[in-house]
């Protein structure tokens, strides 16, 4: 094939799809120029998960006439004058990609005035060719209105998730950003429903009320801790020990108020935590690092979401010193001491008899077809002793002592009988008195809207209430008396969070169970306990939770023997 330039039509589009990812890209890029145009109010409107319509119009310094066009042009910008502005970057904005970027893949329609101006400007592009432009009464500040996106690449919108998870990241984007500046008044309109709106009272607890709900924002803790060389600061609001998620999704960082993913200032945060959060749960934080511009390389990604830093270190030792300062000031870190450990293997079941073989007086293990489990496993028949750390079922067997997770094996328990009643049609609910409003974060949305027939087949009985909230009228009988709101909520963090089970349903019956069963922590009756291990020697796979985790131990009786000097 021989070589040749590309045609600039071709070239645009290639160039807009480093930029210009999905619908919220489109929104990132167009918050952000208000942003640095110095709006105190941005109006963010969409349709159709943003790419039937995505409109961002704020009453910032607006462009004059003779700019308009020249900004639709690439590599023009007004935040960058020489080669040495790169070295300290100030703005969220600098590439001069955005705009014919976006203008490639959509139709577009810019209104501006500045506020020196008795008259506004229009122009009208569509897949970045000029179709009008001319004179326009306005509102001081731009309007940007974006329709049709990528109609004219359909190879990228079919790529696109469904309208309601487009929808959901971009409320996840505004959300972060209202945020990172409390002093803005921020406003997201979906479909024609406000879904978010902040006044820009420049207090951070109200947007962060608007996005986590005013239970989860009293809880958290401030945080403000400040170099006394170096300039580095750290602020915002971090959530106490008591108060975790199952994933990462909750952990917002901002560098120079800035959203950035960056795995080292995560590490730091969650290192901050060590000891005083449960195995695979993760804190809440809102929290903005100040570094110096010239310490900081924002122009390492076409999308800006990655940054670099020249002192990595110090930025690291800030973040986990501020977090970790404001956690030992309201919480103490508990002192841990290890002590050696006994070497204790996992049980193996095949050579174990189960409860039904022994109560037939049988040595060897039954031949009956109705005995048969699709795992091949077996449970060890038990006798309960006692229980170790309110945590810790300890049971004596056949050949030595049984350490169960209570909280795994019932999951075990609970995650089979969720598994049975859906296969049959026969969800066992328990129906609320009064229907409980759940506010659902962005992530969740596309769960709840397009699975709430999947859910119902659960126990979950919901109906949209408008917005984000959602109206709970029923849930799975399993969850007793616990918060039914709190129960979702949890439910749906672990179905967004959980990859190694195969599918959706499976997921939904782990996570269902995983909420309904007991807690490490809470105290059983003997009763309760024998009870529980009944269950779980009938179960079809009785050695490990539905998420993978072992459901019992055991240590033999040779074992206790050599540890005691008997052998």
């Amino acid at each position: 094939m021989k070589i040749r330039l590309l045609s600039e039509q071709l070239a645009a589009k290639i160039a807009a799809g480093e930029v210009v990812e999905r619908p919220a890209s489109v929104v990132k890029e167009l918050v952000e120029n208000s942003l640095d145009a110095g709006a105190t109010r941005v109006v963010v409107e969409i349709r159709g998960g943003g790419v039937d319509l995505v409109r961002v119009a704020d009453n910032g310094t607006g462009m004059q006439s003779e700019e308009v066009e020249l900004a639709f042009q690439r590599y023009a910008t007004s935040k960058l004058a020489s080669t040495a502005d790169l070295e300290s970057i100030s703005t969220l904005g600098f590439r001069g990609e955005a705009l014919p970027s976006i203008a490639a893949v959509s139709r577009v329609r810019l209104v501006t005035r500045p506020k020196d101006r008795d008259q506004g400007w229009e122009i009208a592009l569509q897949w970045g060719r000029v179709q009008s432009k001319g004179p326009q009464g306005c509102p001081p500040g731009t309007s940007i209105s974006v329709s049709d996106l990528f109609e004219n690449v359909p190879a990228r919108r079919k790529f696109l998730r469904s309208a309601a998870a487009e929808a959901g990241r971009i409320n996840e984007l505004v959300s972060r950003y209202a945020m990172a500046y409390p002093e803005v008044g921020f406003q997201l309109t979906m479909e024609g429903r406000d879904v978010l709106k902040s006044s820009g009272s420049g207090r951070t607890e109200e947007p962060l009320t608007s996005v986590y709900g005013a239970e989860v924002a009293k809880q958290m803790l401030e945080v403000l801790w400040e170099e006394t060389s170096g300039g580095n600061r750290v602020e915002g609001y971090i959530s106490p020990p008591s108060l975790h998620r199952s994933n990462r999704r909750h952990v917002t960082l901002f560098v120079n108020r800035r959203w950035v993913q960056s795995h080292m200032l995560s590490v730091a945060l969650e290192e901050s935590y060590h000891g005083l959060l449960p195995q695979g749960r993760y804190p809440l934080s809102v929290l903005n690092i100040t570094v110096p511009y010239g310490e900081v390389d924002v122009n390492v990604h076409p999308t800006k979401r990655e940054v670099r830093f020249r002192h990595g270190d110090r930025v690291f030792s800030a973040v986990q010193r501020a977090a970790r300062g404001a956690l030992m000031t309201s919480s103490p870190v508990p002192q841990v001491h290890l002590q050696p450990s006994v070497d204790v293997p996992s049980f193996q079941p095949s050579l174990l008899p189960s409860r039904s073989s022994l109560t037939r007086g049988q040595a060897e293990p039954s031949t009956d077809p109705a005995d048969s489990r699709g795992s091949g496993e077996v449970a060890p028949v038990l006798r309960v002793l006692g229980q170790a750390g309110n945590t810790y079922v300890v049971a004596e067997g056949p050949d030595g002592i049984f350490l169960l997770d209570q909280h795994a094996a019932h999951e075990r328990v609970l995650y089979e009988k969720v598994i049975s009643e859906m296969s049959r049609g026969e969800p066992s609910v328990q129906a609320l008195l009064e229907p409980v409003a759940v506010e659902l974060p962005p992530a969740y949305l596309e769960l709840a809207e397009e699975g709430r027939q999947e859910m119902e087949g659960y126990g979950f009985l919901l109906e949209p209430f408008g917005g984000n909230t959602y109206l709970l009228r029923g849930v799975p009988s399993i969850f007793h008396d616990s918060d039914p709101a709190k129960g979702l909520l949890e439910v749906l963090e672990m179905v967004f969070r959980d990859s190694s089970l195969k599918g959706r349903r499976e997921a939904l019956a782990a996570s269902i169970a995983c909420h309904g069963a007991v807690r490490a922590g809470m105290g059983l009756s003997h009763e309760e306990m024998t009870e529980m291990v009944a269950l779980l020697e009938t179960a079809e796979n009785p050695h490990t939770c539905p998420h993978g985790r072992p459901t019992m131990l055991h240590l033999s009786s040779q074992q206790l023997e050599r540890q005691f000097g008997r052998r």
